[in-house]
């Protein structure tokens, strides 16, 4: 066991992750790496299998807990309670039908499975869509309206699909099963598919009468509005969970979640990198030459700060606690970055240039009328803004 990868590691979530994290890190890898999706590539296939066996384990509370305990031991035959894929084809079967299907799941691992029964509980399908926010909600959290078109239940069946007075009658072809066996005749002799019921699409269930309101499927598409409440500190492309307002599920299954994705406009003053705010403040050579005090502007509202005589261009001081609250933590925040840079004053009169000339005789330079003389001066103020 010694050369099998960390099944948490495989997955890409914490130990401590939810059944519902661990479920969709394992679906994305699944989707990616489906041997019906990447034919013909043995990498793909074996990434599958061991995205596959790490679910297997930890989907499963008791195997979990061993797995926590012993590690990959718990599954060595030589050290622990063994398994094989197709005592979790139950399993797999549920997710890869909540995904939409990928055929041969039970072949490509071997064995017989365990289909999933139509009547089972199914969860509905995740709805996911995008708002905008101001950099301020952001930083300091809002709530807003989401308006959206989801399915829902079809209130003229109550989500039978067939129509009132009636109800759906046990598929004749495949029995209530969902599955129906195909015979084909091949070069290798006859050959026996199983694949799903063409009458009740898997159902188990055929409508002779369908509902006039949904045609039958038992779901409508509907507009609804939600209140979302945005955490303060969430950062451009992070998103909020609603549980329970995604798509209603099947046979009495749990509706899907809904996520919130947030696009945050930017700010005129401030950038922001993690929890820290960045923000330049333009000061004129004399307040730089001989300190002042500075109204700062921060998501707060302005606070004053001693600048210190002689401060050169680009210096950069920090403001702490005036950043982005964070986000599991409101009560901390990051810190604001503020840095000077001196404007040199496009269009000056006669008697400012003359003693602007004055000043910098007296520091040891010689410009003469055109600015062109002896360097330093001129020359270092331009090379700083430079």
């Amino acid at each position: 066991m010694a050369d099998k990868r960390d099944y948490y590691e495989v997955l890409g979530v914490k130990k401590d992750a939810t059944e519902q994290e661990i479920k969709r890190a394992y679906r994305q890898l699944a989707k990616k790496y489906h041997p019906d999706m990447n034919p013909g590539d043995k990498d793909a296939e074996e990434k599958f299998k061991e995205a596959s066996e790490a679910y297997a384990v930890l989907s499963d509370k008791e195997k979990r807990s061993q797995y926590d305990q012993f590690g990959h031991a718990a599954f060595d035959q030589t050290g622990g309670p063994s398994y094989n894929y197709s005592d979790f084809s139950d399993i797999f079967g549920d997710l890869f039908s909540s995904m939409g299907g990928f055929g041969g799941f039970s072949d490509f691992f071997g064995g017989s499975s365990r289909r999933r029964s139509p009547d089972a509980p199914m969860q509905g399908q995740d709805v996911q869509t995008r708002i905008n926010i101001s950099f301020r909600d952001a930083a300091f959290g809002c709530k807003k309206q989401v308006d959206l078109w989801v399915y829902d239940v079809c209130p003229t069946c109550h989500g039978s699909g067939a129509k009132p007075g009636t109800k759906p009658e046990t598929c004749s072809v495949c029995s209530g099963s969902g599955r129906q066996r195909v015979q084909q005749q091949t070069m290798f002799g006859t050959m026996i598919n199983e694949r799903v019921c063409s009458n009740c699409g898997g159902t188990g269930k055929y409508i002779k009468d369908k509902c006039t309101g949904c045609g039958g499927t038992g779901r409508i598409k509907v507009k609804k509005t939600y209140e979302v409440s945005i955490p303060a500190g969430i950062d451009e492309g992070q998103s909020v969970r609603m549980s329970g307002k995604g798509e209603p599920g099947t046979n009495g299954g749990p509706n899907g979640d809904l996520y919130i994705t947030v696009s945050v406009s930017p700010d005129e003053t401030f950038s922001r990198e993690g929890y820290d705010l960045y923000c330049i403040v333009p000061i004129s050579f004399a307040q730089a030459a001989l300190g002042d005090t500075l109204t700062i502007k921060t998501l707060d509202g302005q606070v004053q700060y001693d600048l210190a005589a002689g401060t050169q261009p680009g210096t950069r001081f920090r403001l702490r606690g005036k950043g982005i609250p964070y986000l599991r933590n409101p009560n901390q925040r990051g810190d604001l970055y503020v840095t000077v840079m001196v404007e040199v004053p496009r269009s000056m009169t006669n008697e400012q240039k003359q003693k602007l000339r004055e000043f910098a005789v007296s520091m040891g330079d010689n410009p003469n009328g055109n600015g062109s003389g002896k360097t330093s001066f001129f020359k270092k103020m331009k090379d700083a803004f430079d």
